[in-house]
């Protein structure tokens, strides 16, 4: 088992629980909000979920409000438009934060494994800018919908921008990489 596995986490119904408990499949952790103009990505979640979730695969949300104020719910309330709105499926964890002095474990894990996502997070960070936005430099998760690939070992495989949607070729290459081995 690896450290990434051994990290108490939460799910969004109050469960302890860790990585552990997926051990054996290819993982997609995803920090996600519910107000972001990147949250349609639920929908492509969902069905990359739906699609693999035979082969071993599982995605994992993260709700986070560390990105302008884009994910202010409650753990219920966020389950319950996760549910309602793109019929989330896969599971999803408590609220956290995905950067700063209160960042979790888990993402210091991810973000000290792969210190800087694939994808094109340079051309995000200056439209961040254009509105106005200090965005996060590396190692930092950039914003919303950053994905983390995990493989079966527990190993962190792959980092990808917000802006990688789920039905990204790379993406799904990737993925489909880690399940073939």
């Amino acid at each position: 088992m690896t450290a990434l596995q051994e990290i108490p986490l939460t799910t969004i119904d109050g469960r302890a629980t860790s990585l552990a408990e997926h051990a054996g499949k290819v993982l997609l952790v995803v920090n996600v909000a519910s107000k972001c103009g990147l949250t349609p990505q639920y929908e492509g979640l969902q069905k990359l979920y739906a699609d693999k979730r035979d082969q071993g695969f599982e995605v994992l949300g993260f709700p986070a409000n560390d990105f302008a104020g884009q994910e202010p719910g409650t753990n219920e309330e966020i389950a319950e438009f996760c549910s309602t709105t793109y019929h989330v499926e896969f599971p999803m964890f408590a609220k956290i934060s995905v950067v700063g002095e209160d960042q979790h474990p888990l993402y210091k894990e991810l973000t000290a494994a792969i210190p800087r996502a694939e994808g094109d997070p340079d051309t995000f960070r200056e439209r961040l800018r254009g509105h106005g936005i200090t965005p996060n430099e590396d190692p930092d998760v950039l914003w919303n919908f950053e994905k983390f690939l995990i493989a079966k070992d527990g190993t962190v495989a792959r980092r990808f921008a917000p802006t990688v949607a789920p039905d990204d070729p790379a993406l799904v290459a990737a993925i489909d990489e880690q399940l073939a081995r």
